[in-house]
């Protein structure tokens, strides 16, 4: 079952059991993958919908640190709640120690060297670890990597 497909049933699921909350987040996904395959004219693969999945999550990360400022607990209590309901919907993170072992053997791949080459290893690096690591971390690990 497909990534989209399993959105979908969880969406009924929710539904049934009058889950509004979870409803709530899962529509508001939903629509986010509407509008891509929308405006795109695309249908989307898993790849995309944990692209998407991880834009959203980004967006609840950064409400919640303005709502913080704004000392609003119960809009990011809010916030938090949907966060968790989409982080299911992403395949297992890897470890710091295994984006740097990742990001490694890319720049070896490559024969890259200096800061010069981060956009050639960035662009390998979120192919191959799309999904599965944060990017943040994984610039990071890059410019880490390039500069010794």
């Amino acid at each position: 079952m497909s990534l989209k497909d399993q959105i979908t049933e969880d969406m009924k699921t929710a539904m049934r059991a009058k889950d509004t909350e979870r409803l709530g987040t899962i529509r508001l996904l939903q629509a986010a993958m509407k509008q891509k395959e929308v405006d795109e004219r695309v249908t989307l693969d898993d790849a995309a919908v944990i692209a998407i999945v991880d834009k959203l999550i980004k967006q609840r990360k950064d409400s919640i640190e303005a709502f913080t400022k704004a000392a609003r607990q119960d809009l990011v209590d809010i916030e938090a709640a949907e966060m968790k309901v989409l982080q299911a919907y992403l395949p297992a993170r890897l470890s710091a120690d295994e984006v740097a072992a990742e990001v490694q053997a890319i720049v070896a791949e490559l024969g890259a060297s200096g800061p010069g080459d981060m956009g050639k290893v960035m662009a390998a690096v979120k192919t191959r670890l799309a999904g599965k690591a944060e990017m943040g971390a994984v610039s990071a690990a890059v410019k880490a990597a390039l500069a010794g």
